[in-house]
Order: structure tokens, then sequence, then C-alpha cells
């Protein structure tokens, strides 16, 4: 009875969330916009003081100067002097807008029953009248990989921008990937007081069936493709991209054999793109991973070690070691409450800045790095004349929690609402009790 009164208080919670306007998604850009005097971090590992930066049409038409740029050329001018501009930051391998609260079911939809489920697409779930979004746009993350969970494979991301009335309006891609959680080959057995590693005995067994589902839908691929009245097999269908190079393969994986296996498995089934997502072990194995063109979607920085042996400043220091290797990184989220943790991706790159990375190095392993790897970044994930507008202005650091505050906000030229149900809060108790207004 307990359990079901705790139900529907959660219910009755999320009901009263609705009370709360939800955000309008702003309208198409419909005039020209010059953003001037701020300090750019483009993305690309540059920096333009004193610069300046034109929008137009939902696209970046001016990169450059302050002093170069022809003010009379644009409806709108900005002033940024004393400001910071970045790209848009993204967050890979997220569950946003998949999940409001964890403990509602009915909030929940970032995972499937069954196995194997290349075909179950999660774009299509995103929610973008979540609550959760607008606390995550406030820090300047703009753009996401909708990204599914459970079984062996998940199923397949897309990538959205979290502005927009539904989920086909905010799509990026539909199909960037499909998401294989890679079986765990050994466990720690402890006893006597010593540790010993020794393999799992269903490991085989799991292998044979990743590799037999893999080899089907390669052997599927190489046939024709059906046509509209074809009898046609969604989840083979769902695979042929990984074949052709257009569909990149996601392996979840920490531990060295596993990313060792992967690796092999990748070059054995005849697969061009492959990532590891987690990627604990990743800087023991960077020799494979550069040559077989490998990249990692790093596991969340703010964590502790896997290990009680490791070093506890391990984590902040995986990004810099990738980086000194010259593998293809980026930051990600995933982990406990990680939808609502993605508001602090911008802080996991201040850290990883902190432990090695120059501050460059730490925006564009959430910017142009993570576009690259998700397959984006003709489009977006660096400051480039004719890519999108997609870019937010901080009025401090946006790698540091304590100053990063952004004053505007654009989607594809769109200027965004910087609002959240966080701050509507804040303002309604600071009023009730006469405290002044901080935010």
């Amino acid at each position: 009875m307990k359990s079901l009164h705790y139900i529907l208080a959660l219910t009755s919670c999320l009901l009263t969330w609705g009370v709360f306007a939800q955000q309008t998604p702003a309208p198409e850009q419909s005039t020209s916009i010059l953003v001037m005097g701020g300090t750019a971090h483009l993305g690309t590992g540059d920096v333009l003081k004193d610069a300046a930066i034109g929008l137009r049409n939902g696209k970046i038409d001016f990169v450059g100067f302050a002093q170069d740029a022809d003010r009379a050329r644009y409806d709108e001018v900005i002033m940024a002097h004393g400001q910071h501009v970045y790209p848009g930051f993204i967050a890979p391998n997220s569950t946003l807008g998949l999940q409001e609260i964890g403990a509602v079911r009915a909030t929940r939809d970032d995972r499937e029953t069954g196995t194997f489920k290349p075909h179950v697409r999660s774009v299509i779930a995103f929610n973008t009248d979540s609550e959760v979004t607008p606390t995550v746009r406030t820090n300047g993350v703009l753009m996401g990989q909708i990204t599914p969970r459970g079984g062996t494979i998940s199923g397949s991301s897309g990538i959205v921008h979290f502005d927009g009335w539904n989920w086909e309006d905010a799509a990026i891609m539909m199909v960037d990937g499909i998401h294989l959680n890679w079986p765990r080959t050994h466990h720690r057995h402890r006893a006597d007081g010593t540790v010993d590693i020794k393999k799992l005995k269903t490991y085989d067994q799991e292998l044979q069936e990743i590799t037999h589902f893999f080899e089907s839908a390669q052997a599927y691929a190489q046939q024709p493709k059906r046509n509209a009245t074809s009898k046609k097999d969604l989840r083979q269908e769902a695979m042929r991209g990984l074949f052709d190079g257009s569909l990149r393969l996601y392996v979840h994986a920490d531990d060295i054999r596993q990313i060792t296996e992967a690796v092999h498995f990748k070059r054995a089934i005849g697969i061009s793109e492959l990532t590891i997502v987690g990627g604990y072990d990743a800087p023991l194995v960077a020799d494979l991973l550069r040559d077989n063109g490998v990249s990692v979607m790093v596991r969340r920085v703010h964590e502790l070690p896997r290990y009680a042996e490791d070093d506890v400043s391990l984590p902040f220091r995986i990004p810099k070691q990738l980086e000194d290797e010259g593998v293809l990184y980026c930051l990600q989220n995933a982990g406990d409450m990680e939808h609502m943790g993605t508001r602090n991706l911008p802080f996991y790159a201040g850290t990883a800045h902190a432990y090695g990375l120059t501050y460059e190095q730490a925006v564009r392993s959430v910017t142009l790095n993570a576009a690259r790897i998700l397959g984006i970044d003709d489009q977006c994930g660096s400051i480039e004349t004719g890519k999108d507008a997609t870019l937010f202005i901080s009025e401090g650091d946006a790698l540091d929690m304590m100053t990063n505050r952004l004053s505007h906000a654009f989607i594809q030229g769109r200027s965004i609402d910087l609002d959240n149900r966080q701050r509507e809060l804040y303002r309604k108790y600071q009023n009730k009790y006469g405290a002044p207004l901080l935010d």
C-alpha cells in the first residue's frame, strides 16, 4: 500500500509539472545577426579575440575579427565584449528526452524488451516537451545523440537539437548508428584475500550469438535491396548501413579484453566505423585503437575509478591520455541519473582541462570531436562559415560551473529561451521570502 501511495505521489508530481508553461520552440531566424567583440572558441582548437560572427538564415556566414566585419550587412548587432562565444555543446550517448522521472515507469522510454533490437529507433521516442531539457540548454548543451539502453543490441541512436515542436522537428539525423553491449569476458574472483581473474563461462556462447547475428546481417546486406512490396526482415534491414559505412557501430565496453575483442570483431566482420563507448581501459590499447581508426566516447569523468588499486584521479586523466596517443575521443555522461546530469557535461570538460588537456582541447572534446564521431561535423560542432548557426554566448567560462552564465543561445539561428523550471522555482521562493534575486 505504501508503494502505491509513493507511485501516486510521484505521478501527481509529474502532473503538477504540467502547470508550468512549456517553452515554445523558437521561430525561424528572420533577421540577420552579428555577434561582435567576444572571445570566440571555435571548437577547432583556434581562438579569436575581439571576434565577429555573422548569423543569417540559420547558418554562419561570417567568422573573423570585429574590425573586418561589415555591420551594415546585419539587421541586429549583439555586443559581446568581455564574454565568450562557443559552438553548441553536444551530448553523446544520452537518454535525455527518453525519461522524465526514474521512479515512474510511464515516463521511462529508454529501452525495449528483447535481446537483438537494431530496428528500434530511439529518436522517435524523444520528448521535446521534457522539463529536463531546458535545464541542459541553460549550460550550453544544445544537441545530443539520443541512445537506447538494454539488451545485447539496444537499438539505433539518432541525433537531435534541443529545440522543436516534436521529434521530427528536432532531428538532425534519424539514425547514426547501432549500439552493441559487449558481453563481459572475465570477472574478479576473490578468495583467501587474493584476487583471481576468471573467464566467464557464458562469454563464448554470447560471443557466438553476436557473431551469428552479424554474419546473417552481412549476408542479408549483400543481397539487392527489397522493393516496397517485398517481404523484409526489419532487424536485418536496420543493420545494412554497418556494412556500407553509412552507419557506425557503437560498442559499449570498458575492460581491456572487451575493447580488444571488439576491435578484432570489427576487422573480422568488415565493419568500417567503430566507436568504443565507455573505454575505461582504452588508453592501455591506444595503439590498437589508433591503427584501426577506432574512436572513444569516454565514460563519465566525474566518477570513482573502477578498481580500488587505481589512482583516484584516473578518470579525470583518461581524456589527456587519449589526446596524447592521437585517439579521437569525446566526453559523455552515461550513468546514474544521466538525463538530468547532462547539464554537467561542460564541467566534465573543465575537469579534463584541469588534469592535462589544454583549454581548447577540452572545448573540442564536447564540440567538434563529438560531431566527428557522430558524423555531423559538416554541419555543426564548430564555428565556421557555412555551418549551422548553433552557438551560445557566456558571460564567463563555459567549462566552469561558478562562472558559466549564458546570455544568448542560438540553434540553427533561432534565438532560444534560456529559462527553465528550476529558475522559475528559484524566483518564486525568493519573491515569497523577499530575498534578492541573484540569478
